[in-house]
Parts: structure tokens; sequence; C-alpha cells
């Protein structure tokens, strides 16, 4: 995974439209839950775009599991980003999914709703207690009873900025927005004060913005969206007033998080998400930015921070279900997960790992900063984006909210019509 992609684990991820023909891939009596058996067995192993990078790391950790359980052999396959989902959607339909396969919250979704994903509250039981509870219930389904991924890497990231940019439009760059009202108040402001040449900000709402921003984004029974409540409307309608102003970039409608950074980079922009890992690429890349970085909290309405998660899920048609459980524990297990975060800018989802000493210590560095504020709002950072939240979703918000943007439709029309769509598609999920 390239560490160009924003916040590590954060990228977009396309969520695939699974065959209803994948409800019988695979041969239904090949596959048990039952975990418990000798862990034994040719199984394969896939990631999402790690090989280039990490090669070594995982090299030895196959190595370790072959040692530690003779009698097994893992082969290692890595996807590239592009197009993962729908190599996942392929594979799932024509019974060549691999054992384990590395998976986010909304790749499980139709894997575990297709009877594709291993459920690990029956299998895998005994392991739940080693995980932060939150990070557990990430690859819970509404509506199905179940925890299908063993969660793996946790990421979450500050809010930089460039305080040149706010002594310019003669705010106090030492005291950046930390509510939504301040955040626009001063969106307005940076944009009056440079002739609508410097925005604030560089990306439209998304749906973990509305979830930040305290909407209600689903019914309690996951069975319909909500986001288009007086809420929902109320975030769009600011985002309408930041775009008028050009305090939002003109662009925005078709940026993507690596266009954004390019923005913050040359100066164009004034704030823009990011992690630890981005610290390096401003020192490399833009040092005059670097010089003057800001870096802030997340701006919240409820005090939780967006959390990213990725998980390892077992396929529940293989012929090895104990070496695949038992490998997808080793992957995840605390002492793996430390080991890779302090590889890359990543968090492990284990249960007191983030009070390691590594995540808790200062040296007075700025990477070493963001490192340990991030660790502290995971403790209690909520994955915005519902699991069911699929990309054609993702893209039927964006139309809507570039409408009202642009002033072809309000707000309220705008996000009404997007929930209308989204239920739609929900329901197509069945």
């Amino acid at each position: 995974m390239p560490t160009s992609r924003r916040t590590f684990a954060a990228a977009a991820v396309a969520a695939l439209v699974l065959p209803l023909s994948a409800c019988g891939s695979g041969n239904d009596d090949s596959g048990s839950s039952d975990a418990s058996g000798k862990v034994e067995g040719d199984i394969t192993f896939q990631t999402w775009n790690l090989k280039a990078n990490f090669k070594p790391y995982f090299d030895g950790l196959i190595a370790d599991f072959e040692k530690k359980y003779p009698g097994t052999h893992v082969k290692w396959i890595d996807q590239p980003a592009e197009g993962y989902a729908d190599k996942i959607s392929a594979d799932a339909a024509g019974g060549t999914l691999p054992d384990v396969v590395n998976v986010s919250p909304d790749l499980v979704a139709p894997l575990a709703k297709a009877g594709l994903a291993l459920d690990l509250d029956k299998a895998a039981a005994k392991y739940k207690k080693e995980y932060l509870a939150g990070a557990w219930a990430s690859h819970q389904i509404p509506g199905m009873t179940g925890t299908y991924a063993f969660p793996w890497y946790l990421n979450t990231g500050p809010l930089f900025y460039n305080k040149s940019l706010f002594k310019q439009a003669g705010l106090d760059a030492g005291s950046p927005p930390r509510t939504y009202d301040e955040l626009f108040a001063d969106a307005l402001q940076m944009a009056k004060k440079s002739d609508g040449k410097v925005a604030t900000l560089a990306n439209v709402p998304t749906i973990e913005d509305f979830g930040r921003y305290g909407v209600a984004l689903m019914n309690k029974e996951g069975t319909a969206f909500t986001f288009n409540d007086s809420k929902g409307v109320q975030l769009l309608t600011k985002y309408k007033e930041l775009y008028d102003a050009k305090a939002l970039d003109p662009q925005a409608l078709t940026a993507t998080p690596e266009s954004s950074g390019k923005k913050f980079l040359t100066e164009a922009v004034a704030m823009n998400p990011g992690s630890a890992l981005d610290l390096g690429n401003f020192k490399k890349q833009a040092p005059n930015l670097y010089k003057n970085i800001g870096i802030t909290d997340q701006i919240t309405s409820t005090g939780h921070v967006n959390m990213y998660v990725m998980g390892v899920m077992v396929n529940s048609k293989t012929k090895h279900t104990p070496a695949s459980v038992a490998f997808a524990h080793y992957v995840t297990d605390a002492e793996h997960q430390m080991s890779f975060a302090k590889k890359v800018a990543i968090f492990p989802s284990t249960a007191g790992s983030l009070d390691d000493p590594y995540f808790t210590k200062q040296d007075g560095t700025d990477e070493t900063r963001v490192r340990i504020a991030a660790a502290k709002s995971l403790k209690t950072a909520v994955n915005y984006t519902p699991v069911l939240f699929s990309e054609q979703m993702k893209t039927a918000l964006r139309n809507e909210v570039a409408k009202a943007l642009q002033g072809k439709e309000s707000p309220r029309s705008a996000l009404d019509n997007a929930v209308k769509q989204c239920n739609t598609l929900l329901a197509q999920q069945g």
C-alpha cells in the first residue's frame, strides 16, 4: 500500500456489489466453522498493495508461522490497490476467494451476506478479548449476528494547517479552529482576505464528515439512511456558503485525497487532514510548508474522532479452517501488530497496545507528538462510515452534494435525493 494513500488505511474503498451467484460459490460442503482441529495444510493469504513496501516483514511473518506450525504452508498473494474490490468480487463469484483476505469493513459486508466470511464470534470467540471492543465490532454487519474479520490496523490523524496562510489572513496561527463554527468563520475570512485565492478546505463533505458533525447517519435498526435530517442539511448549507465564497476550493467537486494533498503542499489550501506519515513528506517535498506547519485535532461535534479500520477475514469455504483462523489471528495478534506499527504510521487494534511507551512517551519531535495524540484519540474513536455504505452510495451522495454546491438543488433536496438513492441501493443489497 503506497504511503501516499491518505492516512494509509483511509483511502476510499470500493465496496463491491457481490453477484447473487456468490451465495453458491465454492463447494458448500468443503468449508467448516470448526477451528479447533490441527493447524495444518496449504492456505492462501491475500493483502492489499503491501508487497512493494513491506515484503521483508511479511516474508518473515509467514516463515515464523510455518515454523510454529509444521505442516502448514502459506502462499502470499498481493493485489494492487486499483480494482481490489472488483478482484474480490470476481473471486467470490468464481469460488476462488483466498483462504485469508485483507479487507475493510465495507468489503466484508457483501461477503458476509453471501455466506463467504467466517463468523469469528463462533469460530474464534476465545480471541475476542485480545482486541479493542470498538475494533472488534467494526466488522459486524447491521441485521446480522456475528463478527466477520479480525481487526488489524487502525488509523486516524490530525488536521494540518499552514500557519503562514493563517497569519496573512489576520488569523491567530497559534489558535486554530476547534469547532465547526470557528472553522467556517476562519475559512470565510481567509477567502475574503486572499480575494478568493486561498481556500481553507479542499474536499466536499463525505459520509464521515456528516458523522463527525453529529448527524444520525442510519436508523437504529440499520435498515435505512437518515443523514438528510436538519443537522445534515445545516452542514451542507454551510459548505454551500464556503463554496460560494471560494473558502472551499473550486476544484473540490472533483478532488481526491491525493489532489487535495498536493494543493496543501503547494500552499493553495490552508488545512488538510493527514497522519504522522505525512510529516516526512512535508519535510522532503515542501520544506517551506514544513517550517510553517501547524498541527491540531480533528474537528468534531461528537467528541469522537474518525477511525479507519483494516481487517483480516477468513473464507468460510476454506478447506483448512484451523490453519486459516490461526494465521489470521497470528497476523493480527498484539506482538505482530506492534511490530508492524513500528514500520509505518499505523496503530494496533489490540487491547493494551496503545499504552505502550511508543504511543505514550514524548521525545520532542512532531512525528511523535502526532503519533501520541492519535493513539490517545483512537481509544474512543468511531468508524463513522457505515459498514453498509457502498461505493455506489458514496457516488450518489457525492453527486447530490455537487448539485447543492453548484446551486442546482437546495441542500435539503440534495440530501433527500441522496438518502432515497442510498436506501434503494440498501434494499437491493438484501
